[in-house]
């Protein structure tokens, strides 16, 4: 099959070829036919299998031959990464058949709020954009989208983990009723399932290989304390052929860390997090993609959806919070059938979270042992449960020089003040969230000694009496108003930085 079966327009299978598409992969081949007999779908497929191609190749060709003069598509996505990588693919897609698109995403300057403006009013042929960023917008009355034929949800699974289900719905209520809805997720949960249901009419179905990574990958662990990583990766980078590589952490705070870490080894490293502004985040990407930087240290927000051709190597620094997401990390390699390696630090606390990973991909992954001279390596007990910094089991263990030298090990059951530290955050404070992601729970720096029975009140010194003026503190707060904001929020607060 080709993509001329799908008796697309001449022009736009001019612009497929000149992008060097050539077979329809698995999702295409499903979702095109019914694309273009107007049906509304819900695929769910592994991530790198060309989703996005899948539902803009079939909307091009309509949109391209349709001349309409007002914004006929919009495409909802979770992160700004995301909505500027499917603007450059339309407009790849689109030199040979005309049409307009612009991205709409928080984070950026003034001016480019009054382009968004211009395209929002003027009438592009597709909008990308973030909710919360497009929620801005129509708050401000100007937004047309009465007139809208196609709605796209693409890594809507993301958008609704990062707390954008409100704002979805009332995007949503803002469309017509009669339109074509797309529903994209590489994951299937119920909270999917039931926007499903609000907002697509007697969708077709379309599922392959939920939650696999792909074949080509090859899956390693390493069982390790948090001050043998940095050695580890140091090792790992000079014993094996690493062309490019992208190193996943679960805290922003830790990215500066590692990337400076990897400097003073003699690597070419840059980060990127929802800290640096549009601009930051842009040349980091576009520098690691030219070859100009060898290794990447990124936050989730390159898990999904970012295309990088040929990536040889990701490694995640640490487990990820849920399992889907060790998919999406390790799905930024052997993308489009070839062939990559993914590597993850698990310590001691988080092998729970491996069996997780194991039951989501049906497959046992390989525990390898550190290299010599790095001391010993945590046992793998995946019924055990993060116990914090100062939690049970474990001796002192020292990961040992940069260049991978001998650590030191000593058996028995005191606590190890360095075992979960890693690299150290950046600042003090409440932790913060990735692009709207959850809370990421950070080191107890002052863990309890052993056999104290509850925590001491602030400021109050080991042994000593409780401070005199806790129940006058107690009785003068107890007359002040409470902030309604602070409390009983529980859900994930959407982010307009994307």
């Amino acid at each position: 099959m080709d993509f001329r079966s799908f008796n697309l327009h001449d022009d736009v299978i001019t612009g497929i070829e000149s992008m060097g598409y050539n077979t329809p992969t698995p999702v295409q081949q499903q979702a095109i036919p019914l694309i273009l007999e107007q049906k509304d779908i819900i695929a769910c497929a592994q991530t790198g299998t060309g989703k996005t191609a899948a539902y803009l190749l079939p909307l091009i060709d309509r949109i391209s031959h349709a001349n309409y003069e007002f914004t006929s598509t919009l495409i909802l996505v979770p992160t700004r990464e995301l909505a500027k990588q499917i603007d450059e693919q339309v407009e790849g897609l689109g030199y040979f058949a005309p049409v307009s698109s612009i991205a709409i995403y928080g984070g950026s300057k003034g001016d480019e709020w009054e382009q968004q403006k211009r395209a929002l009013t003027g009438g592009a042929d597709i909008i990308i954009a973030t909710p919360g960023r497009l929620m801005s917008h129509m708050a401000l009355g100007y937004v047309k989208l009465d007139q809208l034929k196609y709605l796209v949800l693409d890594e809507a699974d993301k958008m609704l983990d990062m707390g954008f289900m409100d704002d979805i719905l009332k995007i949503v209520r803002a469309l017509p009723t009669e339109r074509q809805t797309l529903l994209f997720s590489a994951t299937m949960p119920k909270k999917i399932r039931d926007l499903s249901q609000q907002i697509l009419q007697q969708p077709s179905e379309i599922n392959l290989a939920i939650s696999k990574p792909a074949e080509g990958i090859d899956q390693r662990l390493y069982l390790t304390y948090d001050n043998q990583k940095l050695p580890l990766l140091e090792h790992l980078i000079r014993e094996l052929e690493v062309s490019n590589m992208i190193i996943f952490t679960s805290r922003k705070s830790n990215v500066n860390q590692i990337v400076r870490s990897l400097r003073k080894m003699g690597f070419e490293a840059e980060g990127i997090m929802s800290d640096l502004t549009q601009d930051e985040r842009e040349k980091a990407l576009q520098g690691f993609k030219n070859k100009k930087y060898q290794i990447l240290v990124a936050t989730d927000i390159l898990s999904r959806g970012i295309d990088i051709d040929s990536l040889s190597h990701v490694v995640n620094f640490d487990m990820p919070q849920d399992a889907e997401d060790y998919v999406h990390r390790v799905g930024r390699t052997a993308r489009a059938a070839s062939t990559g390696m993914a590597i993850t630090f698990v310590n001691e606390n988080d092998m729970y979270r491996v069996r997780k990973v194991e039951q989501l991909i049906e497959r046992d992954l390989p525990k390898l042992s550190l290299p010599e001279g790095f001391g010993a390596a945590p046992v793998f007990d995946p019924t055990r449960r993060d116990f914090g910094r100062g939690g049970k089991g474990g001796g002192r263990h020292s990961g040992g020089r940069s260049g991978g030298g001998a650590g030191r090990s000593s058996e028995g059951g005191g606590r190890d003040r360095n075992r979960r530290r890693g690299p150290k955050p950046e600042g003090a404070g409440a932790p913060r969230r990735e692009d709207g992601d959850r809370p990421v729970k950070l080191a107890n720096q002052n863990p309890r000694p052993e056999g104290e029975a509850s925590p001491r009140a602030e400021g109050q010194e080991a042994g000593s009496k409780p401070n005199r003026n806790k129940n006058r503190n107690r009785n003068r707060n107890r007359n002040k108003p409470s902030d309604p904001n602070t409390q009983g929020n529980s859900q994930p607060v959407p982010q307009d930085n994307n």
